[in-house]
């Protein structure tokens, strides 16, 4: 698989030294949780994971079952893991417009992050909190949320300046751009599917391809959320992490392709457009400035990367993404 290129730059006001740290990280199967407890361990932090389900122990780190929605089972966990830092990427990610899918996403995605919040402003220890928001998160006080998903995370923002405002929880929010990358099989996602498709010779199906994206590679994400619980003057404040540049679904979707090769040709109009769809672009001046942190991955070579690690795997559902 081609390397990657790895650049950590420092947090703005210095080094934070993670040796013995308690790091406490829900949502550590998904995507970007696997890629956070690879950097924090190898930073020397001590490690808890949180799952909905249990896990085998693995070497250096602890495991937790929890589920979050429940108040109580969030403040048995913080008392449990004790933490110095929470990140907190547990999350119900969908780009539905269906109306079913409001009560799931208010639930996990908002339920969870404040049943967080309550049990570390109830513990009193400082814990420093991160927050895995999102792009999509309306940005203008009469703009609407894009979908249930974006409303959920819209909120879970509010509530986190709250927290920080009223009870000083040293609280921070990451509204994540499109994650992309190798390391987890996720077929309803924009890359996997058209990737998988593509090394199989099928014709992936998509809507016009017009939407603008910001992609970000998963390891910058990671190093993102690193920084973030390094910088003091993190704490109440709201950060973009994106790669600040606009690229198409079409035009992405044809990166793939020339990378790709074979058969396959992407169906572009098969999916109707969804409705709402307003392109956010990541700004990340303050993250650079405040965090110490750019992107460092260009897209070119992270697709690249990302299609030699599904050329490795052959197996797929065929249904279309469900994130773009």
């Amino acid at each position: 698989m081609p390397t990657v290129r790895r650049i950590q730059m420092a947090p703005a006001e210095g080094p934070w030294d993670w040796y013995g740290k308690r790091a406490l990280v829900t949502g550590a199967t998904g995507f970007i949780g696997d890629r956070l407890i690879a950097r924090l361990a190898a930073l020397d932090a001590e490690v808890h994971a949180v799952s909905r389900r249990p896990q085998a122990q693995a070497a250096g780190e602890v495991w937790h079952t929890a589920d979050l929605t429940d108040p109580e089972a969030a403040g048995n966990l913080i008392r449990a893991a004790r933490p110095d830092v929470l990140f907190h990427l547990a999350s119900e990610v969908t780009g539905t417009r269906d109306h079913n899918a409001v009560l799931p996403t208010l639930h996990a995605n908002l339920g969870a992050a404040v049943n967080l919040m309550s049990a570390v402003a109830g513990a009193g220890t400082g814990t420093r909190v991160v927050l895995a928001g999102s792009v999509e998160e309306a940005r203008e006080g009469d703009a609407v949320p894009c979908s249930p998903y974006a409303a959920a995370k819209w909120a879970a923002t509010g509530y986190a300046r709250m927290f920080h405002g009223l009870w000083d929880v040293p609280v921070t929010v990451l509204r994540v751009a499109m994650v992309y990358g190798p390391g987890r099989d996720e077929p309803r996602r924009l890359v996997p599917y058209v990737t998988r498709a593509l090394l199989q010779g099928r014709d992936p199906e998509l809507s016009s391809g017009t939407r603008m994206i910001d992609w970000v590679y998963v390891d910058d994400v990671a190093d993102a959320f690193v920084a973030a619980a390094s910088a003091e003057k993190a704490a109440g404040q709201v950060f973009d992490i994106g790669s600040g540049r606009r690229v198409s679904i079409r035009e992405t979707v044809e990166r793939i392709t020339r990378i790709v090769g074979g058969a396959g040709r992407p169906r572009f109009g098969a999916l109707p457009d969804r409705p709402l769809d307003n392109p956010q672009i990541a700004d990340v001046a303050a993250a650079a400035e405040v965090l110490g942190w750019r992107p460092v991955t260009p897209l070119a070579e992270g697709l690249r990367a990302t299609v030699a690690w599904y050329a490795d795997r052959s197996s797929s559902d065929g249904l279309p993404p469900d994130d773009v």
